[in-house]
């Protein structure tokens, strides 16, 4: 949809390309070197004010998705770039720089932490893309001037980044990110467990079953999560039924690595027998939101805003997570801002709306 503000009123899309060292011969062979958009608010621009400073806010994007996804044209809607327009133009946020790194892997997606299966993400972001940023732009380049926010996946990492990097970040937004994993992650993993059956060796089938075996080494790949992860790669890439098992894939290369494992990381079930890997789990349960906020709470503390909103009628059931997450944030004594609306985990940017002026004045 056409911007429709004066251009004295139009931010600028600018791209920046950094050339990474701590993501050069990541595990899963993705560039190291990555283009990014920057949007830059009509003010940055003021040669009356050559030498002011801006606040800076990171977008962490969903699973499937990159931060370039957001600076695109959208028909009948408004993209990132046109609701920071309009938003900064009617005075309803302070002029903010915003930037839209591109996180996407060979898995489909990103939670934004360490994993030795896929990348040092976090350490990507905090200790690369922000000093480069505040090298390239004039930010204020402190941690109280600074925000990261994201939907989905990128709500998680926001949150969880609030939580682990009070020295970068100043205040995060969270919309619908993971949490609460034995709702969220558990339910989908019958159809993973199916979905795989179609890669396995020798290939099922049908007739009387004598004896059903557990695997040799239940949470380890036997050879058909490689043979998916290739399909996956093919030319034709992934198809729509395939997204839900690359993604519980990605999450298990996020929250259970394992350098010695097949493929770099262990799954929480048997892949024959369906069996539930408790030891596995409790790995996945240490990365949820909804169980690190006490660990965590002195560097919670520290940020200026949180911020967390979800849809009652999240496809995902995130919502009962965000709720935790909000009662436990709560009784740490953790100021921040909760609100739910009717909608589900898609189609929710509208959301932005009320997210980032309040991030923008936090840090502003």
């Amino acid at each position: 949809m056409a911007n429709k503000l004066p251009i004295s009123d139009r931010g600028q899309v600018i791209t920046l390309v950094h050339q990474s060292r701590i993501l050069k011969n990541n595990p899963l062979g993705d560039p190291s070197e990555r283009p990014f958009p920057v949007y830059l608010p009509a003010a940055y621009n003021n040669p009356d004010r050559s030498n002011r400073h801006f606040p800076v806010l990171f977008d962490l994007v969903g699973f499937t998705s990159a931060g370039p996804a957001h600076v695109n044209w959208k028909g009948f809607d408004e993209n990132v770039p046109d609701l920071l327009d309009r938003l900064i133009a009617a005075g309803d946020m302070p002029p903010c720089i915003v930037a839209f790194p591109d996180c996407f892997t060979a898995l489909g997606g990103n939670q934004y932490v360490n994993s030795s299966a896929m990348g040092r993400y976090a350490d990507y972001l905090t200790r690369e893309l922000v000093p480069y940023v505040d090298r390239e732009l004039r930010t204020f380049q402190t941690a109280r001037h600074r925000a990261c926010f994201g939907k989905s996946s990128g709500g998680y990492g926001a949150i969880v980044h609030g939580m682990l990097y009070p020295d970068t970040w100043g205040a995060v937004g969270n919309h619908s990110g993971d949490a609460y994993f034995d709702f969220t992650y558990k339910p989908q993993w019958p159809g993973v467990l199916t979905a795989l059956q179609r890669y396995a060796r020798p290939a099922l089938k049908p007739g009387r079953k004598s004896i059903i075996k557990s695997q040799e080494k239940p949470g380890f790949d036997d050879g058909r999560v490689r043979r998916f992860l290739d399909h996956c790669r093919s030319r034709h890439g992934p198809g729509g039924g395939d997204i839900m098992t690359l993604m519980m894939l990605a999450m298990a290369a996020t929250y259970d690595p394992d350098p010695k494992a097949p493929n770099g990381f262990r799954l929480p079930y048997d892949l024959n027998t369906g069996e539930f890997l408790e030891r596995r789990w409790a790995r996945w349960l240490a990365h949820d939101p909804v169980h690190m906020v006490t660990k965590h709470r002195a560097n919670l503390k520290k940020l200026r805003a949180i911020y967390i909103d979800c849809g009652w009628r999240d496809q995902f059931h995130i919502h009962f997570g965000t709720r935790q997450l909000s009662k436990n944030l709560r009784r740490a004594g953790i100021s921040h801002r909760y609100e739910e609306f009717d909608g589900t985990h898609s189609g929710i940017d509208h959301r932005m709306e009320i997210s980032l002026p309040y991030l923008a004045r936090a840090i502003a």
